[in-house]
């Protein structure tokens, strides 16, 4: 041990430098370390660091995926009450292809003396009322045109999804539970859409099929729940099930979900309760019926024979889902496979403008809520859908980055550095309910309060009165634009709204 003691430092680490390197020259598996041992490690800390790198180094503000530099300290100033301006001018290529520009009137809209003659002066309502045309017992109006997009609890933690729920009773908006069932995180104040999938975790009998008695019975004890929606797919893989890996199953989300312990938590791609759209509205029905709730669908958008035949149903019948989501194939929260993130399903754009088309070919928009969903957590794009027809809108990743979410891309490895998208109690322990719910509460309130804003400079007192007349959109080809009505080559159907006063 004395012999030992009297060798120098630098001697021990040129002896484990001298071992890696043998370490190197020996093993087959990486050719960069066999054939440069030692410092072909250097490449792979580059590579492992590379996003980082050009997240905050190299990339420019417009240039990152799926979110830039600047939508994200947008959100980020926001949600802390800063300056969220910007100075010296847009840094955008206004002449770039599918480039937005909202139309300005002359005179902007004047608010007379009883606008918003709310008891919340910031609330921005909803100009629809989900269940009305079809009778449902319950009807809801959501008080927000913004609201919380389908997140489990499961892919989320538990104190991202408290944080979320307690910010969306501060901006009183409603909280879309994902698939992962109704958990106690859920639980603290705001209204609540209580959403299921194939799954159908936490309304599910011993076999994994739905029960219609859990949930009427869900339903009669949380009254907070006032909406239903149906998972048909999600934007980030439709037509492919969900997975919810082992390594986050803890006790509490096995026994909300009604699932075991240790195993890979698989969702089908299918309906068990369904196989076709005649099956399908009758369960929806059956659960309106029982439940007196509003019952909705959200689903991807791709073929579109099926919905041809749903809104031919929809005629026949008199009936039908009361809101319907359209998620964008642009990919969400949920992890998946990158063929199925980047070519399946269409990106909202497309995908809603296609489906509206059909309900408006048919005079069926006056029966259903239209929620769209799909990077539109921003006052410009928010805007844009409006104009197209949607009549609220969900937020999910923008909803994650307000209340700390860098977008490190790990949401499926369990790691989640800002410990949103992760079930370990270590990394979660960095998130502060209290703090983080105020801050998406700010959020949400600076969205709407710049959309509003945005609506008066276009001449309207709520944004349901947007037209697609009222939004230009860049062909990128000689400075030519043209309104939304001519590339999508549809028109709007006009929202019944008599003044913001009439949504008490």
């Amino acid at each position: 041990m004395e012999f030992l003691a009297t060798i120098p430092w630098w001697a021990w680490v040129l002896a484990i430098l001298v071992i890696i390197a043998l370490r190197d020259i020996i093993q087959r598996k990486h050719a960069i370390s066999h054939n440069f041992p030692i410092v072909g490690h250097l490449r792979f800390m580059l590579e492992k660091i590379g996003p980082e790198l050009r997240q905050y180094i190299v990339a420019n503000n417009r240039e990152e995926l799926p979110f830039n530099r600047s939508q994200r300290s947008w959100i980020y100033a926001s949600s802390k009450k800063e300056n969220n301006y910007q100075g010296f001018g847009t840094d955008q290529d206004q002449s770039a292809p599918g480039f937005i520009f909202i139309n300005p009137t002359m005179i902007p809209f004047k608010l007379p003396k009883n606008h918003l003659n709310l008891k919340d002066k910031s609330l921005l309502p909803c100009a629809k009322v989900m269940g009305a045309y079809n009778g449902r017992k319950r009807p809801f109006r959501p008080q927000s045109i913004v609201n919380v997009s389908a997140m489990s609890y499961g892919s989320l933690s538990a104190k991202a999804i408290e944080s979320l729920n307690k910010g969306a009773a501060k901006a009183n908006c409603y909280h879309n539970t994902g698939e992962g069932s109704l958990s106690k995180h859920h639980q603290h104040g705001s209204d609540i859409v209580f959403h299921f999938g194939t799954g159908y975790f936490g309304v599910r009998d011993e076999e994994g099929n739905f029960s219609m008695e859990k949930m009427v019975n869900l339903t009669k004890q949380h009254d907070r729940i006032r909406a239903i929606e149906v998972k048909l797919s999600q934007g980030a893989k439709p037509g492919k099930g969900g997975v919810l890996p082992a390594s986050k199953i803890t006790k509490e989300i096995a026994e909300i979900r009604h699932v075991k312990m240790g195993e890979d938590v698989l969702s089908p791609s299918s309906h068990t309760a369904f196989s076709n759209i005649p099956e399908m509205l009758d369960f929806i029905e059956s659960i309106a019926h029982e439940t007196g709730l509003p019952v909705g669908f959200k689903s991807a958008v791709g073929k579109l024979e099926m919905w041809e035949e749903l809104t031919d149903l929809m005629i026949e019948r008199k009936t039908g889902p009361d809101f319907i989501t359209i998620d964008g194939g642009e990919g969400g929260t949920g992890a998946a496979p990158p063929a199925f993130a980047n070519h399946v399903a269409l990106p909202f754009n497309y995908g809603f403008a296609a489906v509206y088309k059909i309900f408006e070919r048919k005079g069926l928009c006056d029966r259903v809520v239209f929620v769209a969903s799909g990077k539109l957590g921003f006052p410009s794009s928010a805007l844009m859908a409006f104009a197209m027809g949607a009549d609220v809108i969900n937020v999910a990743r923008e909803a994650m980055m307000s209340i700390g979410c860098i977008q490190a891309q790990v949401c499926h490895t369990n790691t989640c550095p800002a410990g949103i998208a992760t079930q370990k109690r270590w990394l979660q322990n960095g998130i502060d309910p209290t703090l983080k719910s105020e801050r998406f509460a700010n959020y949400v309130k600076t969205l709407r309060k710049e959309i509003l804003e945005i609506t008066h400079a276009a001449g309207y007192e709520h944004p349901c009165q947007m037209t697609m007349t009222d939004v230009d959109m860049s062909m990128g080809d000689n400075n030519f634009t043209t309104t939304l009505n001519k590339v999508y080559d549809y028109d709007k159907v006009p929202v019944a709204f008599n003044g913001m006063s009439s949504l008490n």
